[in-house]
């Protein structure tokens, strides 16, 4: 099925809000206004607009410790994501979350997650509550290459492929797993190649081309709501800045971020559409203007909102 413009424009536009929303995100922690951690996406933008254009409202996505791109392209909205960064009690766990928790289950999002790989052992559960509900859903598994180490990786891909879930998981190999090249922590040069021993299809795509992001991800959803079980999807990226803010970054050489920088998937695909004379300069700029006033809306919707009550510190709070 061929994408017509509104919906390509619309894929440009989820990945200019990523883009937008996390380098505003780093002036924003450099200049000591957002507490904690912070891990961003910028750079791999196609892969969270991609997938996530293929998913309804009520399907399911786990997250990372980098999700924000993630939760902006399930719908989240912006001004309670800052508010959270923010750790104001506008946010969407009231502040109490921060930057690597962020959920909103009435779309979907399970939440961001600080465990690594922990969403691999989370989806296949809502995968197998969307079959004993008779549903359609789907859910998809955000996860890094150097997950695919852990043993939830095998244990949630295993019982996705024995009972046949509805889940596709999409591995977001960024190259490191925080700075170990994946050349040294695996003795395969494609993730995917790992869907042969659980008897489910791998697939691996160019992660900085949204429309083969798109089109891998359309399959492996249709699969899932078909009843015909898991996929294994890869999708080869970088990350732009580094595995946190202020990570000197000194395991990459400038040459080799130099050479993604010219595959950068937003200025990419922008430019892809103004070849198609689907977007003009004016389009552009227009779009462009658009998100920034909006991120600039959600900074002043967290910095107007108040602190999370003292005397609500143990709400909220799991024990066991």
């Amino acid at each position: 099925m061929e994408l017509d413009r509104e919906q390509r424009v619309g894929l440009l536009k989820t990945m200019l809000t990523i883009r937008n929303f996390e380098l505003k995100l780093a002036e924003l922690f450099a200049a000591g206004k957002v507490p904690g951690f912070v891990h961003l996406y910028a750079g791999q933008e196609a892969v969270a607009a991609g997938v996530c254009a293929n998913l309804r409202r009520d399907d399911y996505i786990t997250s990372t410790h980098r999700g924000h791109g993630h939760c902006i392209a399930k719908g989240g909205d912006l001004r309670r994501m800052m508010a959270e960064l923010y750790g104001r009690a506008a946010g969407y766990c009231k502040g109490k979350g921060g930057s690597m928790h962020i959920a909103d289950l009435d779309i979907g999002i399970l939440g961001a997650n600080g465990i690594v790989g922990g969403g691999l052992a989370i989806a296949p559960g809502a995968g197998l509550s969307a079959r004993l509900r008779g549903t359609d859903q789907v859910v998809v598994c955000f996860f890094g290459d150097g997950a695919s180490n852990q043993s939830t990786f095998h244990e949630g891909i295993n019982m996705a492929s024995i009972w046949r879930l509805p889940v596709i998981f999409v591995c977001e190999n960024n190259l490191y797993g925080i700075s170990t090249p994946q050349s040294r922590h695996q003795n395969i040069r494609d993730v995917s190649d790992r869907a042969r021993a659980y008897g489910i299809p791998g697939v691996t795509v160019d992660g900085n081309d949204v429309i083969a992001v798109y089109e891998a991800t359309r399959e492996a959803v249709r699969r899932a709501r078909a009843g015909e079980g898991p996929t294994l999807l890869e999708c080869k990226t970088y990350r732009h800045r580094g595995h946190f803010e202020g990570d000197p970054m000194s395991y990459r050489t400038k040459e080799e971020m130099e050479e993604w920088r010219r595959r950068d998937p937003v200025e990419r695909f922008w430019g892809k559409l103004r070849e198609m004379r689907l977007l003009t300069e004016t389009d552009y700029a227009e779009l462009d203007r658009q998100i920034r006033a909006q991120i600039d809306e959600a900074i002043r919707y967290a910095e107007e909102s108040p602190l999370p009550d003292p005397a609500e510190m143990m709400e909220d709070v799991y024990a066991f």
